[in-house]
């Protein structure tokens, strides 16, 4: 029986802000946007900024060196945080299942700007937990984090469903043992649920 459902933040909770946004800064450098991309994600691991090994600055200036990008560290930064709006929808439906009794909970690979934008927009308060990699010393690419969370909340992998739009996220998830759905949408997040929660 699921008891607890555990959410990615960017590009379920909020926007994706970290790929759109670096999106962004690749098109104001003339720079291919996917090649830049896949740069920045695997430099946010290589330099340990993901899981607090490092800081935003010594990532940030790495990826300046790496690119050539001109952008200072806090233009670069304004470019990734603005663009993680929250989904009022998602947040809400997070509610409901909350004064439904499940326990909820983020797991994001996310760094320091995690906190940053819950002092912008006020959300950890929905969640009985918040697990980030930047706090937790380990990211989603090390399959044992999805043991580790379930373990800290004190439930079986088979009763949680973690929610990710990132497919690599649900393929490892699911090889944990947890139940795990790629989101798409809230609609069909809400139809995909229900196979867990009835």
């Amino acid at each position: 029986m699921v008891k607890a459902i555990i959410f990615d933040f960017g590009g379920v909770l909020a926007e994706e802000g970290f790929r759109t946004g670096l999106k962004a800064v690749a098109e104001k450098n003339g720079l291919a946007p996917g090649e830049f991309f896949r740069t920045a994600d695997d430099l946010i691991y290589k330099t340990g900024y993901v899981t607090g090994m490092s800081d935003e600055v010594f990532y940030l200036n790495k990826l300046r060196e790496e690119t050539g990008i001109k952008e200072s560290n806090e233009e670069i930064k304004h470019e990734i945080l603005t663009r993680f709006i929250l989904r009022p929808e998602v947040i809400d439906y997070v509610g409901r299942l909350r004064s439904d009794g499940f326990i909820t909970a983020i797991l994001s690979d996310q760094t320091n700007w995690l906190e940053e934008l819950n002092q912008r927009n006020h959300f950890f308060h929905h969640f009985d937990y918040v697990f980030n990699s930047f706090r937790l010393k380990k990211g989603k690419r090390d399959p044992s984090i999805f043991r580790d969370v379930c373990s800290i909340i004190g439930l079986q992998p088979e009763e949680t469903v973690f929610v990710d739009d990132n497919i690599n996220n649900v393929t490892l998830a699911l090889g944990e043992r947890l139940n795990a759905i790629l989101f798409q949408d809230i609609k069909e997040l809400k139809m995909e649920l229900k196979k867990y929660l009835t």
